[in-house]
């Protein structure tokens, strides 16, 4: 009896401790992104990862690139003084799954604050074959961005994958794609994690599949669907993003199939703090060169 007692009050608590997981938690808990994931296997034809302004609030922004070390200290620094902090991510700057930094950081604030929540952000392509890896690690939350049901629309949206060392393009590259992350997901639920499927809403591009992702989600067991307006760059720079009443009206089509995330604040791969309130990076990249980095 105690055991099931344990288990509801863990799984309470992942979800109304987790920023992203629970609208009225992003006010009291806050996350910290470490950037240690720079090398990326997918490129995405609206992601650009190269430009950073400390002002500036998207996925694949970083100031700096940190080792797995670097990244607990920071972890050490920031958790010392901020104890609203409860969730540590890797979300970047490019695929976490594609790079080994992201174990060892993983490992490394496992066995320093045991009782943090771990989540990872990725695009799906190795899931699959991590999420196992990623259980044992300690993850309970796992996002994976999904953009499209059909190759023929994800071929649209994706130049090319990197997958076991071969380049693929096009429609071949689409198909192993989808195939991976609707596997990944399932399996990542199977394992007991709370997934979160992130969508970007690319108008002209994407809009007809968007509820066909959502639907599919919640058949597979994904705990909630965040679609978030296209950031208009690189191949689809001439495009406009979603105008809010748009990306409201999807939201609706949507609700009947998955939990809907409405207060996403598009967050870099180094942000941290409580949502839409990030502690500033700048005053923590300064203490940082203070110790003599």
């Amino acid at each position: 009896m105690n055991s099931e007692i344990k288990m509801i009050n863990e799984s309470y608590r992942k979800i109304q401790e987790h920023p992203c997981y629970s609208e009225k938690a992003q006010h009291r808990f806050g996350r910290m992104h470490l950037p240690v994931a720079p090398k990326c296997n997918i490129q995405c034809n609206y992601c650009v990862r190269k430009y950073d302004c400390v002002n500036e609030s998207k996925p694949g922004i970083t100031s700096k690139v940190l080792t797995p070390q670097e990244a607990l200290d920071r972890v050490k620094e920031v958790i010392s003084k901020h104890h609203f902090i409860k969730v540590i991510a890797v979300a970047g700057p490019g695929e976490p799954l594609f790079n080994e930094e992201t174990f060892e950081t993983y490992r490394l604030v496992k066995e320093s604050f045991p009782s943090l929540m771990l989540c990872v952000s990725t695009n799906g392509l190795l899931l699959p074959d991590k999420a196992e890896i990623l259980k044992e690690l300690g993850l309970s939350h796992i996002t994976v961005t999904i953009n499209a049901v059909s190759p023929e629309v994800a071929e649209k949206i994706y130049s090319f994958i990197i997958f076991e060392g071969k380049r693929y393009e096009g429609i071949e590259a689409a198909t192993l794609l989808l195939e991976n992350q609707w596997k990944g997901l399932e399996k990542a639920v199977k394992l007991g994690m709370l997934v979160k499927v992130n969508t970007v809403y690319i108008p002209t591009v994407n809009e007809d599949e968007i509820p066909r992702i959502g639907e599919l989600a919640g058949q597979k067991g994904a705990f909630m669907q965040n679609i978030m307006p296209l950031i208009p760059q690189y191949k689809f720079s001439h495009l406009r993003p979603p105008t809010p009443e748009e990306r409201g009206g999807m939201q609706e089509k949507c609700r009947p199939y998955t939990k809907q995330m409405t207060h996403c604040r598009q967050c870099r791969a180094d942000a941290c703090g409580l949502l839409g309130k990030d502690l500033k990076i700048n005053e923590m990249a300064s203490e940082d060169k203070g110790k003599g980095e």
